[in-house]
């Protein structure tokens, strides 16, 4: 039996004070064969299309709370937010 290939998918994570939002490309899957798992440190993102699969594990700097994610799959794209535990709030960094 020939495994199929597997690919990273591409991620783009992003915050404002209260809520992480993560956009993963997931081209060519259907929901249905869309895995996602978190806990309040990482997500886990597993998807099946017929050639090949997209497997990645994402670490998080901001702890999030996993029972109130929201997600959304639609034109190829998994939309996540989460609820970060903690309003963000850093220290603003003065670039020269």
């Amino acid at each position: 039996m020939v495994e199929k290939a597997r690919y990273v998918p591409v991620v783009y994570i992003s915050h404002d004070e209260i809520d992480l939002k993560i956009i993963i490309e997931l081209a060519g899957v259907n929901k249905e064969d869309i895995k996602l798992e978190m806990t309040s440190s990482s997500v886990c993102v597993n998807a099946s299309r017929k050639d090949f699969d997209y497997s990645g594990c994402y670490s998080l700097a901001h702890e999030i709370d996993p029972k109130k994610a929201l997600a959304k799959f639609e034109n190829g794209l998994l939309t996540i937010t989460i609820p970060l535990t903690k309003k963000f709030s850093g220290e603003i960094i003065k670039i020269d």
